[in-house]
């Protein structure tokens, strides 16, 4: 009997020793039970850059209403990483909207570094034809007009963490706003 109570005793610090050995071991312990804790990333549009809607190209349909074939649209997006550790924002992929009007499915490989706790202004370019998307044939009319267009950004993120990996985060809607048409 004085044996099987020896090792009762025992076994709550052995399994603390294994947890021990677990946790400082690479690739066995969780992250949770480290306290590490990887908060997705905020998106919004960057403040002090506003979008801008560059219209080009021959003329819409092969000339037909003399609008154009052709348009950029940069969205100027504004990231913070709340985390208390660096990481790479890696890539971006999506469907961007002009008027609630599906206007180009994008996919953006970044690689852009970001600092524990601080945020970061980028451009996103989206090139659009125009005469590939029927449905934005009203929103060009108000393009070419001068007025501004309603857009969002609706997409998931990946993130690479580090010995965190590489999660990806969404879908979710990462920007709106509005953007007035350049010539």
């Amino acid at each position: 009997m004085r044996h099987a109570y020896a090792s009762r005793r025992w076994m709550p610090l052995g399994l603390a020793a294994v947890a021990a050995v677990l946790a400082t071991s690479p690739g066995c312990a969780t992250l949770n039970a480290l306290g590490l804790q990887l908060r997705p990333l905020h998106f919004e549009a960057a403040r002090d850059r506003p979008a801008e809607l560059r219209l080009g190209g021959g003329g819409f349909g092969g000339g037909r209403l003399g609008l154009p074939d052709a348009a950029t649209l940069r969205l100027w997006a504004h990231v913070d990483n709340p985390n208390g550790f660096g990481l790479t924002l890696s890539a971006i992929e999506g469907s961007v909207y002009l008027e609630d009007t599906h206007a180009a499915t994008v996919d953006f490989p970044l690689g852009l570094p970001l600092e524990a706790g601080l945020g970061q202004d980028f451009p996103l370019d989206v090139s659009l034809r125009l005469s590939d998307l029927p449905g934005l044939t009203g929103v060009l009319g108000r393009a070419v007009g001068g007025s501004p267009l309603a857009y969002r950004l609706e997409g998931r993120f990946t993130v690479d963490a580090g010995a965190l990996g590489r999660p990806s985060f969404g879908p979710s809607t990462l920007l709106r706003g509005e953007v007035r048409p350049l010539r």
